[in-house]
């Protein structure tokens, strides 16, 4: 894929998407060979079965990012002015809400075993004549399973960012995390070997809790980007750097006074709303549009730019402190009262 929407991706991006396509494809088989695995061994414990699971809901964002990969590539059109990039929002809320309705019905079924003291049982298999306690092969099919997350965890997270894409950053997280969900179930399976019967039902809800959270943190991310928070970094971990760019090439221009920015992320593409205040009351097309050139080749993220001259800077665009064109603004959790702690985010007067 060369283009997104109507971006034509560098070279460097071209071939990261490329390397992410190969990944997903590649964890989609060796997962379904892990399902099938564990599905030979799983029996009476519930750790086991909660792992499986988990194993089966951890392709959702694979495919979510495929099929979402189909419809972005698409350029606007008069029924999509703005393209069909949300789609990879809406795979990644899928994936999130997947997660956090299947973690939650798991945790509930654990804590019901537990209350109820249900004892799980184990049995035994005939190898080459002799009894062997079928415990022991779950323990090496959850060690041999958890391989293939410590090779395609970390290759997914490396190209994430390169990509700006939220739904690969979540499933890297989540397939460098694995090794939780294995090591809870391995010790769930040895309590039961050893007669500690309640160490499986714990296991399944320590794994249980796992999927939660993680349901909770895409779902969350997912919304908030669909309700047009201001865009942040791959990782959600703060505002992305960007927005300090763009004022200060706005700033840069001679006929601008002062400037302000809001930037919608809409995927991996930021559609960009650009506020100038102009010295003289006059401002020529040229101007508007050497401006928005300006910004369209900062990034190749950079789809949709409109740059506005107003009066004076609305309120909820960001002035974003910058220092060489690459500042970084302090940035309040977007659940908190913005009416203090977006102090920073203001225009400020004319110097």
């Amino acid at each position: 894929m060369k283009t997104l929407g109507r971006t034509d991706l560098p070279a460097e991006q071209q071939e990261a998407l490329r390397k992410a396509v190969r990944w997903e494809w590649f964890t989609i088989g060796y997962t379904l060979v892990t399902i099938a695995l564990i599905a030979l061994v799983v029996s009476g414990s519930q750790a086991m079965r909660t792992a499986w699971i988990e194993d089966m809901l951890s392709l959702v964002p694979q495919v979510s990012f495929l099929i979402a990969l189909l419809l972005i590539r698409h350029p606007p059109t008069r029924a999509f002015p703005y393209g069909l990039h949300r789609a990879m929002g809406v795979g990644h809320l899928v994936a999130g809400v997947a997660l956090l309705v299947i973690g939650a019905n798991l945790a509930i079924e654990a804590i019901v075993g537990l209350v109820k003291a249900e004892h799980p049982a184990i049995g035994t298999v005939q190898v080459f004549g002799y009894t062997v306690w079928l415990g022991w092969f779950m323990v090496g099919v959850m060690a041999l399973v958890t391989i293939g997350p410590l090779f395609y965890g970390p290759a997914k997270a490396k190209l994430a960012p390169v990509l700006h894409n939220k739904v690969l950053f979540a499933d890297a997280d989540m397939a460098k995390a694995d090794w939780t969900t294995t090591v809870a179930a391995i010790v769930g399976v040895l309590g039961i070997g050893i007669g500690w019967w309640w160490l499986d039902g714990a296991a399944a809800l320590f794994i249980s809790l796992g999927i939660m959270w993680d349901g909770y943190r895409n779902s969350r991310s997912a919304i908030l980007d669909l309700i047009d928070q201001r865009a942040r970094s791959h990782d959600d971990k703060e505002v992305h750097p960007l927005a300090g760019q763009v004022v200060a090439a706005l700033d840069r221009q001679p006929w601008v006074r002062e400037s302000a920015v809001r930037i919608r992320d809409m995927g991996q593409v930021f559609h960009v709303e650009a506020f100038v205040v102009p010295h003289r009351r006059t401002v020529s097309v040229e101007q508007l549009e050497a401006a928005r050139r300006a910004l369209s080749e900062i990034d190749w993220k950079m789809q949709d730019v409109a740059v506005i001259p107003v009066a004076e800077l609305p309120d909820e665009a960001e002035r974003v402190p910058s220092a060489e064109g690459d500042g970084r603004a302090a940035d309040p959790d977007p659940g908190q009262d913005r009416s203090d702690a977006d102090e920073d985010a203001k225009p400020r007067p004319a110097t």
